[in-house]
């Protein structure tokens, strides 16, 4: 008895610390009225919707770090990163839908608020409208194009990013390649890293390392926020009250968020979290219709694709998954995707038939086997992975599909690999690519985006 009172009074002590520590710091937020006269807004749902919108704020950077992370210039009024998060009504699942900076909008009726005129509605880039009309037409032009009631408005800036990723002890990321990016002075080799702050910052705004541009960096954005859900799920900040109060400062130093947006929220969300888990986050980004369309004063758009967005936002409104329930993969991450290693399959063993087997094990698991086993030359105890070093990155990603086998290095072998099948060989094991594409659907689990 003594015991159970003893705990019962240590957690009754932490949340109270952890409520008196958050109520202090609801003063500290700044607010803005997205709301204000609002009128004709798409009928609630069930669930929380909050249009999470990254902006600017580097004049509060010091010049030096502004140097090191390459964030020179002239701040944009506009909105850089712009995501529907829908926390469901059971506080069991988190689907986050990016929407393309790019994306084709067309705003409602509004006043400038820069220079006070009354426009009708018009077509514009979705991030132009912060520009325009401020968090107000920015809530009203996504309400307008997505019929989802958005109930909460989060403004965050690059300061209140870098502080948080800190406060987290850094976040990890895993890199099947390489990722350089000389606009932001990103210079990461292939590998598991742990971001800081800056880096993290750096991560997460490159658009110039792959021609997928701004859809490349939406989808790095979501593998970043898988990670940082699975960091703060992990690591015990949720059930820490004097972490989570480190972490809250972090996040409300230098945010903007809506009157209704305060400590009653952020407790009653970190207290559904406690249970998340990096399985209980969903990720997409709004389907695209048509690449480079073309608007006249408005320039080149990313048109949605109307179906496929209509289903992703009715989703919301029904507070459904954004995609049906699927069994969690068990295939090995590899670097290098099956599809992308040529193999060349040689029987090494005594037994008539085995190199077969083993070449349709692997034609099975997506690997590109000629489909012409030979008898090998030479006789093998143990299955053997040879490879041109020059393709060392490949040769790792086969072995993984072939538990126990010996990696060789053959200098001059060229692209294809050899699989000198040995008495050892029982079966194909499946491995899948680092930075898997993403399903038909889109949507993307944060346990399959995160590190394994």
């Amino acid at each position: 008895m003594r015991v159970v009172t003893t705990l019962s009074v240590v957690v009754l002590a932490s949340a109270g610390i952890g409520h008196s520590v958050i109520t202090s710091l609801d003063d500290d937020i700044a607010r803005v009225d997205p709301f204000k006269d609002m009128k004709n807004r798409p009928q609630a749902g069930h669930g929380m919707n909050v249009l999470l919108v990254g902006t600017d704020g580097r004049e509060k950077i010091g010049e030096a770090e502004r140097r090191r992370y390459r964030l020179g210039g002239a701040p944009c009024n506009c909105t850089d990163t712009i995501m529907i998060v829908h926390i469901s009504e059971d506080r069991e699942r988190a689907s986050v839908v990016s929407l393309p900076r790019d994306s084709y909008a067309e705003t409602p009726p509004h006043v400038d608020t820069t220079t006070g005129e009354r426009h009708h509605g018009h077509p514009l880039k979705i991030n132009a409208a912060y520009a325009e009309g401020g968090p107000q037409l920015t809530v009203r032009t996504v309400e307008h194009m997505t019929h989802v009631k958005i109930d909460h408005y989060l403004e965050v800036d690059f300061t209140s990013f870098m502080r948080t990723v800190d406060v987290l002890g850094g976040v990890q990321i895993c890199l099947a390649e390489p990722m350089n990016d000389s606009y932001t002075g990103l210079d990461l080799p292939a590998g598991t890293h742990r971001l800081k702050g800056g880096q993290a910052l750096q991560f997460v705004r490159s658009r110039h390392v792959d021609g997928a541009s701004d859809l490349g960096r939406m989808k790095r954005q979501q593998r970043f926020m898988a990670a940082m859900v699975d960091q703060a799920t992990s690591s015990g900040v949720l059930l820490n009250p004097m972490k989570f109060r480190d972490v809250t400062r972090a996040v409300l130093g230098s945010v903007r968020a809506d009157k209704g947006f305060g400590a009653g929220e952020l407790i009653g969300l970190g207290r559904a979290m406690r249970n998340f888990s990096p399985s209980s986050s969903e990720f997409t980004t709004v389907p695209i219709g048509q690449m480079g369309y073309a608007v006249k004063d408005v320039g080149s758009t990313l048109k949605w694709d109307s179906a496929g967005a209509g289903r992703i936002f009715q989703a919301l409104r029904d507070d459904r998954p954004l995609a049906a329930e699927r069994p969690k993969s068990r295939a090995v991450r590899v670097d290098v995707a099956p599809k992308q290693i040529r193999v060349q399959v040689e029987n090494g063993s005594p037994t008539s038939g085995l190199g077969t087997r083993a070449d349709r094990q692997l034609a099975a698991a997506g690997f590109l086997t000629t489909r012409q086993p030979v008898t090998s030359r030479e006789a093998v105890k143990r299955t053997v992975v040879a490879y041109d070093p020059r393709w060392d990155r490949s040769a790792k990603s086969l072995a993984a599909a072939l538990p126990g086998s010996e990696l060789r290095a053959v200098k001059g072998q060229g692209p294809q690999l050899k699989v000198i099948v040995g008495p050892d060989f029982r079966e194909v094991r499946k491995v899948r690519a680092e930075d898997p594409d993403q399903t038909e659907s889109g949507v993307v689990r944060g346990d399959e985006a995160k590190c394994t």
